[in-house]
This record gives C-alpha cells, structure tokens and sequence, in this order.
C-alpha cells in the first residue's frame, strides 16, 4: 500500500508549477517544473520563489518533501477547525491526511493556485522516470477517489465560512465551474454575535483609515445551498467581498504564515511584527505606503481590542502576478468581548505584547527594528488617533454590534496608554 501513490498537478496563472506526489503512507513530494524554475519572469508562486528572493532558485531545485502535511506554503491554503472536520467527515479520511484533502479541494484553493488529480495516463513520462528512481518500479500511480459532484472550495481559518457567488441580493454556493466572490460567515455557535461584532470592528477601521474590501451584513435566508449546519437564533452572516478573485479570475496571494514557511499552529509564536515590517519594506512594489498601512492596522488592532492579528490575518497580494502588495485588511474583531481578560497582542510589537502598556515609543523601536523611517510612521499614527476621537464615538452608537461589547470596547478605550487612550 505504501507504494501506492497519487499525483496532483501544480498550475498558477495556467503556468506550470510542479507536481505534487502522494503516497498512501502519508509521505508527499513537491517537484518544481524545469519551465517554472528555470523562468526568471515566473508568475510569484510564493515570495519565497520570487527571482528577487535570496536563493529562490536553489530552493526550488530540490524536491520539497514532507510527511501527513504537506509543505507550509501549500498546508495553509488548507481550513482548519470546524470547516476541515466538516470536510474530512465527507470524504471518510483522517483529519491529517492533507494530499487528500488537498486535492479534493484544490480547484478553489485561496489566492490562484489551482490543484488538478491526474489519472495515471496523465502522468508526463519526466515525472515518471523521477517516481521509479525515488521509490522504484514497483510504484503504483492511482487517483485518489473523491466524492459528490457539489461544489469545492478551501478557505483557510478556523471558522465556519464559505465561498459564495452573489446574484440579485442572494448568496449561492454554486454548483458549476464559477468562482464564488464573496466570504460568507455564519453566526457562531460557540461566541455571540460575531458577525455583528466583525461588520462593527471593520467599519470603524475604515474610518480609521484602514484599507478594506467591500463588506456587508447579509440575512441568513438569503443564503442558499448551505449544507446542514447548526446555527445560533442571530439573523445575519457577515459578507466580505473576496480580493483573490475579480472579473478575470483569480488573484493569486498568501498570508505570512506561507511566507515565513511556518504551519498554522506555528502562527502566534513564530514571528513578530518587526519581522513582518522588515519583509513588506524589503519586498513590496510599494514598501512605504504598505509600510505605513501596516502601522497604521497595528495601533487599529489595540485600539478594537483585537488580540488575534496572528500570521495568518496579515497576507500579500499579487494583482500583476509577481510583485508583493500588502492586502487589504480581513479579520477584524473585538476579541477582548469574548476572551475573559485578554489584554495582549497576538504577536510581539517592540518589545510589547500587552495593550495597556503600549506607547508610541513601542512603536517606534518596532519601526527601528524593522529598518523603517520613524518620521514615516507617525504622522499615520497621529491620523489614526485623530479619526478615531473624532468618528468613533458617533459611529459606535448607530453600528450592530451588541451592546454589552460595545459598552466592553469603549471601556477598553479608556485603559489605554496615555497616547492612545480614547
């Protein structure tokens, strides 16, 4: 059995990527196309592989090969939680075995990948000669069985979301090759009111100046061809418009996580901000003003009292194909209303991860740290501080959010430090 495998190919942009080879025993392969590496205007497959990267080329030369999970940058297309133990229940395979729940998926993944089963007549003959020399010639190539004909995506994150396409004011998990356009997320069955919490959380950043896609609060009878689901008695999802996807298709992205080659349980404990800050700066096609916007959803976050600005809620856009953006902002909460006590980042921000104790002069050593002029970042800061104590307070009272969290939030404005108390 172990030397029964499956194949997926790899494409980006109708490019070549590579192939993905499974075995049954859990072990995978990731083989880069000779076309793909050896193209110094390949469309961006992940910063790591971008020509400009140190060593990309030499990344990319060996097979990359993993065990049960597959390589960081492919494993965090994956959903977590609730979403992936609904999933695995319907195929009938074990929470861990992500080749398999990878290719089931993979022609809706996050960002522009697209991940395509082969059967073993597919399979090119160069690959076959690198199976035989890896495994010998007794490999048995085999497509991994799938089932039901229903539309597939995968949305990394661990809450219950789907991908839906909206037409004339209604939200529908389609069953035909369109791509859905907008994230929908259902009311959680553990903490309340989170959709209006996150529809409040965003609307206030943007007037803080955060960069948002289009966001809408949608009745849950307009959602159709949801699976069944328990939901709480709440009357609305929360709708955002999805980046990665546009009247030409897909918009190819990934979050630190995949940038840093970390797992999603590495995503509170395997970076910083300093380190996302020196990245963007380093990398971006447009490092200041994607710096700045940074720095400018850092203090957003303190202020909302959101502690779960982890690796996976920072991601970047590659909208011409190859050059790294700073994506709009997602994910957005007041967790504080919903954490008993929780007063810390989700990430280390100059040498602070409480919220009460941070001041500019945090800040400050967090641009320091991250090779970042300091006199470009606090006029963002200062615009922040002034759009919120001027909107806020007026906006808070006509926004949905529940009114025992806002009561929280705006208690929490108050135990602020001196320079960012509101």
């Amino acid at each position: 059995m172990s030397n029964n495998l499956g194949v997926i190919k790899l494409t980006l942009h109708n490019e070549l990527v590579g192939y993905l080879i499974g075995f049954q025993n859990g072990k995978n392969i990731l083989v880069f196309a000779d076309e793909f590496k050896g193209n110094n205007h390949r469309s961006t497959f992940s910063l790591i592989t971008h020509p400009a990267f140190p060593n990309s080329t030499k990344l990319m030369q060996k097979p990359w090969v993993k065990n049960q999970r597959l390589h960081p940058i492919l494993s965090n297309l994956l959903p977590e939680g609730v979403l992936r133990e609904f999933i695995t229940q319907r195929l009938k395979v074990h929470i861990d075995n992500e080749f398999h729940i990878f290719s089931y998926l993979g022609e809706d993944l996050p960002g522009a990948i697209v991940a395509i089963p082969l059967t073993p007549e597919e399979v090119p003959d160069t690959l076959l000669s690198f199976i035989s020399e890896d495994t010998g010639p007794n490999a048995k190539i085999i497509r991994f069985d799938t089932v039901s004909p229903e539309r597939k995506f995968s949305l990394a994150g661990v809450q219950m979301k789907f991908s839906m396409r909206e037409q004339d004011g209604r939200y529908n998990i389609s069953n035909d090759s369109s791509l859905g356009n907008w994230i929908i997320k259902t009311p959680s069955t553990i903490h309340k009111d989170v959709p209006v919490n996150e529809y409040s959380a965003m609307t206030l950043a943007s007037l803080a100046g955060v960069d948002i896609p289009e966001i809408r609060l949608v009745d849950l009878d307009k959602l159709d061809n949801l699976p069944q689901i328990n939901l709480p008695a709440e009357k609305s999802a929360f709708a955002i418009k999805r980046f990665d996807r546009s009247e030409n298709g897909r918009i190819h992205m990934e979050d630190f996580a995949q940038v840093l080659v970390k797992y999603p349980d590495e995503k509170y404990n395997s970076a910083n901000y300093e380190r996302i800050g020196r990245i963007l700066y380093e990398f971006s096609g447009d490092a200041l003003t994607d710096v700045q916007q940074f720095a400018r959803r850092l203090l957003v976050n303190i202020l909302l009292a959101n502690g779960d600005a982890h690796l996976k809620n920072w991601s970047l856009l590659y909208a011409d194909k190859v050059t790294p953006r700073l994506s709009p902002a997602y994910d957005i909460v007041t967790t504080r209303v919903y954490i008993n006590g929780e007063r810390n980042f989700a990430l280390n921000l100059g040498k602070s991860k409480e919220w009460y104790k941070t001041s500019y002069l945090n800040f400050q050593l967090w641009a320091e740290k991250s090779g970042i002029p300091w006199r470009a970042i606090k006029p963002h800061l200062d615009d922040v501080m002034d759009k919120a104590k001027t909107l806020w307070p007026t906006a808070i009272k006509d926004l949905p959010m529940n009114e025992e969290h806002k009561a929280e939030l705006i208690e929490h404005w108050g135990n602020l430090h001196k320079d960012f108390r509101l």
